[in-house]
């Protein structure tokens, strides 16, 4: 389950700092990298359990995420377990879910409607790779950030398993994913959209999970060299796309075959 490896990232200490990629991959510069993706996909995935809660707010915990550039304020730090869960789960409506609100979700940030064309495109990358979707606690797109974000941990994973096993053609054919899908998906979209999640934010920590998505991405495609124009923007309102049908003229409508009534 998705929030899960983020809370096995939350708990190890000391948190893996937003850094990219150096000239000479290591293994633990992937593992460090793939650490990041997972923490940032438990924080928008779905609204944060208690436990990851609890996770992140230990004093090494903590301590990592302020030297990572993460000031989190009172209202993350002050509340007991259960308070800060009802704010976050409220925050997390609001920005989210709710009408008005902000869907984390690529097909909508693009395009203005779900289950678009980067929907089908994400799916049939995942099944290229062999990855497959978790169960959360609830139902979320292939093209959601938390699990877009998961892919790319995986793919740093892969890179960092061929590291370790001294397989450099392994290595680059990896790589080669890991670039075509900042190309292709996250690139596209999630500059803008961590931006727009860290003006609107009210809360702490979204505030700062989003500044912190936000500089990771853009620490990424510098040193990934990518060109990538950011699409989103950060626009609060995304104009709809035309949905494009296709129709026959010689096939008749509805009521018009005869005998119909």
């Amino acid at each position: 389950m998705l929030n899960d490896l983020a809370l096995e990232t939350a708990v190890r200490a000391p948190l893996p700092l937003p850094v990219a990629a150096p000239e000479v991959a290591t293994q633990e510069d992937c593992l460090a990298r793939a650490g990041v993706c997972r923490l940032l996909a438990g924080a928008f995935i779905e609204e944060p359990s208690a436990a990851f809660i609890d996770a992140l707010r230990q004093p090494e915990s903590l301590h990592s995420l302020e030297e990572a550039g993460l000031h989190f304020e009172k209202d993350f730090t002050a509340p007991d377990t259960a308070a800060l869960y009802e704010a976050l789960s409220i925050e997390y409506s609001t920005l989210f879910t709710a009408s008005g609100g902000f869907p984390p979700v690529e097909s909508v940030r693009l395009t203005g409607r779900y289950q678009q064309e980067p929907l089908f495109a994400v799916k049939e990358t995942y099944k290229r790779a062999g990855f497959e979707l978790g169960k959360g606690r609830f139902f979320v797109f292939e093209d959601q950030l938390g699990v877009e974000l998961t892919f790319i941990a995986g793919l740093l994973e892969r890179c960092a398993a061929a590291l370790g096993a001294g397989d450099p053609a392994e290595y680059r054919r990896q790589e080669r994913e890991l670039k075509r899908f900042w190309t292709v998906h996250l690139g596209k979209w999630v500059r803008g959209y961590a931006r727009l999640i860290e003006r609107a934010a009210e809360h702490s920590f979204y505030r700062e999970m989003a500044r912190l998505l936000g500089d990771f991405a853009e620490a990424e495609i510098f040193a990934l060299r990518l060109r990538i124009d950011d699409q989103d923007k950060g626009r609060l309102v995304v104009p709809k796309s035309e949905v494009k049908v296709e129709f026959n003229p010689d096939e008749p409508v509805c009521g018009a075959c005869p005998g119909s009534k």
